[in-house]
C-alpha cells in the first residue's frame, strides 16, 4: 500500500513558478517510479512528467519540457514538481501517482496503481 498526499499548488500569474511536492508513505519509497499528471476541465488526465525509483531518469510530456523538472528525494519520501514559466494553459488539477507495478517509468495513467487526491494549479493571464 501506499499513499500520496500533494501540497503546493495555487494560484499564480503566467510566467510564475510553484512547486509541487508529494509526500508518500507506506511501501518503501525507493522502489517504485513516479509520475505527476494533470486534468483539466473538460479534458482527459495526462501526463506531465515521471521519474524511476532512483532518480536517475526523468520523462516530460513536450507542452512542459524545459520548463518543468521533476526531482524525488528517497531520504525524505517525497517528489517534487518545480514549474517554471508557468502558462494559462497549465491550469488543471495536478496529481502525483505511484507505480509499483513495473519498473519503468509509464505514460499512461492506467499502469498507475496509487494516486494523490489532486491539488489545483490556476495560472491567471
Amino acid at each position: 500500500q501506499v499513499q500520496l498526499v500533494e501540497s503546493g499548488g495555487g494560484l499564480v500569474q503566467a510566467g510564475g513558478s510553484l512547486r509541487l511536492s508529494c509526500a508518500a508513505s507506506g511501501r518503501t519509497f525507493s522502489t517504485y517510479a513516479t509520475g505527476w499528471f494533470r486534468q483539466a476541465p473538460g479534458k482527459e488526465r495526462e501526463f506531465v512528467a515521471g521519474i524511476t525509483w532512483s532518480g536517475g531518469n526523468t520523462y516530460y510530456a513536450d507542452s512542459v519540457k524545459g520548463r518543468f523538472t521533476i526531482s524525488r528525494d528517497n531520504a525524505e519520501n517525497t517528489v517534487y514538481l518545480q514549474m517554471n514559466s508557468l502558462k494559462p494553459e497549465d491550469t488543471a488539477v495536478y496529481y502525483c501517482a505511484a507505480d509499483t507495478t513495473h519498473w519503468r517509468v509509464s505514460r499512461s495513467q492506467y499502469e498507475y496503481n496509487y494516486w494523490g487526491q489532486g491539488t489545483q494549479v490556476t495560472v491567471s493571464s
